[in-house]
């Protein structure tokens, strides 16, 4: 699944019912005993989608920085590209500088995640669309293992107007700029808000988050929201 694929036939978009119906359950990752203290960042009331400013409570900026203005909308819309496969990922903010393998469907019906012996490792889902693309294109990665944090360890300190950058074989670079981080319970997932089709380049990074516990794992996902605004 390392292999460009850049020669592989463009792959029609599945329909966000068939992925909201996989991701019901979450996806396939789970935190494998790692100590790792309190456990990976979650999200703020601040960056959940669509909110106006002044219903948030405040909330103080790091260190350094000055404070955000809240987006009550997403990015602006730019031109789609075509299909791609995709190579790597990077989001700054975070530190994320991984390669991205295809995933499919496990045995289950769920979105398979990538292999958890590798930490610095991102899986897009083939059967959905391609980063670029019209509609909702998929990222999943894990956010721990074993030995401890992975690539999407940080997924949940993101922050709106934040930028992610999807390398793909094609030569292109999508550039989004986040618009909504959330975590959502895998038992009620909202799979038409986040695999729906909205009519722009749209991006969702997914890694698991939420409350925690040995025998059932994560019980959440963690998943951020971002729009397209421009490709080099």
């Amino acid at each position: 699944m390392t292999e460009d694929e850049s020669e592989q036939p463009p792959r029609r978009r599945s329909p966000w019912g068939v992925l909201a119906l996989v991701m019901l359950s979450g996806l396939a990752m789970m935190r494998n005993g790692a100590d790792i203290g309190d456990g990976p960042p979650q999200p703020t009331a601040a960056a959940a989608v669509a909110v106006p400013a002044e219903q948030l409570p405040a909330e103080p900026p790091p260190q350094g920085e000055q404070p955000m203005q809240q987006q009550a909308e997403p990015p602006a819309e730019v031109e789609p590209l075509e299909h791609s496969s995709v190579q790597r990922v990077r989001i700054p903010n975070i530190k994320v500088d991984a390669p991205v393998i295809t995933v499919g469907l496990d045995a289950k019906g769920w979105i398979e995640a990538p292999p958890p012996q590798d930490p610095n490792l991102a899986g897009w889902y083939l059967n959905g669309i391609s980063p670029g693309q019209r509609g909702s294109a998929v990222i999943v990665g894990h956010v721990d293992n074993a030995r401890g944090p992975a690539v999407f360890y940080g997924l949940g300190s993101l922050r709106k107007g934040n930028h992610i950058e999807v390398e793909r074989y094609d030569g292109r670079t999508a550039v989004f700029e986040v618009y909504g981080v959330e975590v959502f319970s895998k038992e009620t997932f909202p799979g038409a808000r986040v695999y729906g089709d909205t009519g722009h380049a749209e991006l969702r990074v997914i890694t698991c988050g939420g409350g925690y516990s040995k025998a059932r794992g994560y019980d959440g996902n963690v998943v951020v929201f971002a729009r397209m605004v421009g490709a080099r």
